[in-house]
């Protein structure tokens, strides 16, 4: 299966957004620039006919076609309801899961458009305001661990991470009234390494906005879903270590600790394992990541493991 349309080694860059492949400095850049444009627009005609798009969608989410992509996907006729049908066709294989890779592959494809389109500032917040997000999350809620499947909740979690990435208060507002957080934990729990780092990386983002942050403090059973998940996760990173998991992991728990009440009962249930040595050799290269863990720590007040049970901080937190 091809991986290509899948989010850029997780750094989140958005895969349309950055500078054009051709240099308008250069001689003959601009025409040059015509060309895939021209070459575009007839692809992105060919979305429209059946019998064409699955070309289509391969050739335009080669992503080197040109900067502005974006608002021609969405300003022309029936090329998003071209993208939504695709998506909308394989519910059906979802459950019970029978996802082949051909099918999985076409429609990373189609959900590679759609990153583009929310990571364009002309059309991110048509693109939310349309709820589009919201046709991903069946994807995010499968549980089959085939590659399939795997690349196909990587990719939409690819979308989400486009919209999140602008540090935009409306784009966490929108997405806390959807059910993403429960979806990313999920993912968190099950998925593979590169698909837990995404979602950890929506929630870490999610957390940096302050609404996001009260949200997630506001009840103790919230709190304690988001703490149980990066708990476990820090457990399953003490046999298989991973540096840029732990890294989103930790800053989740430092912001965290940003709220009076979650930092108090971070005090009893922050992991062990982030209090001793367990993680130093992981971190040795990793400057910034090790100022976090330290800044986490000064902040709880640890200095020694505790004796409580992890969660047993949390009872103070259903006081109003």
């Amino acid at each position: 299966m091809q991986t290509g349309n899948l989010p850029q080694s997780l750094s989140m860059n958005s895969p349309f957004g950055g500078p054009s492949a051709s240099n308008p400095t250069v001689a003959g850049a601009p025409a040059n620039k015509d060309r895939k444009m021209a070459t575009a627009e007839h692809l992105v005609l060919d979305l429209s006919n059946p019998d064409l798009r699955e070309n289509a969608l391969l050739e335009l989410s080669k992503r080197e076609l040109f900067q502005d992509l974006a608002p021609l996907l969405w300003n022309s006729f029936g090329t998003i309801a071209a993208l939504l049908q695709e998506i909308v066709s394989i519910y059906p294989v979802l459950s019970p899961p029978n996802l082949t890779p051909a099918q999985s592959n076409r429609v990373c494809n189609a959900l590679a458009l759609l990153q583009c389109v929310a990571s364009h500032p002309d059309t991110r917040m048509l693109f939310l305001n349309a709820h589009i997000p919201l046709y991903l999350y069946p994807f995010l809620n499968t549980t089959s661990k085939s590659r399939p499947f795997e690349y196909l909740r990587l990719t939409s979690l690819g979308v989400i991470g486009a919209l999140v990435k602008v540090d935009d208060t409306e784009v966490i507002s929108f997405l806390l009234s959807t059910e993403i957080i429960p979806l990313c934990l999920r993912t968190m729990e099950m998925g593979s390494e590169l698909s837990k780092t995404v979602a950890t990386f929506i929630v870490q983002k999610i957390l940096l906005d302050d609404v996001g942050l009260d949200y997630i403090c506001t009840t103790a059973e919230r709190f304690f879903a988001v703490g149980r998940v990066l708990g476990n996760m820090v457990a399953a990173l003490a046999e298989q270590p991973s540096s840029r998991l732990l890294k989103h992991i930790i800053r989740c728990y430092l912001r965290l600790s940003d709220n009076p009440r979650a930092c108090d009962a971070l005090r009893s249930c922050l992991p062990d394992m982030l209090r001793d040595v367990t993680f130093s050799s992981c971190l040795r290269e990793d400057q910034t990541t090790r100022r976090w863990l330290q800044q986490l720590l000064h902040n709880v007040g640890v200095n020694r493991v505790p004796t409580l049970q992890a969660g047993a901080g949390f009872d103070h937190m259903l006081v109003n």
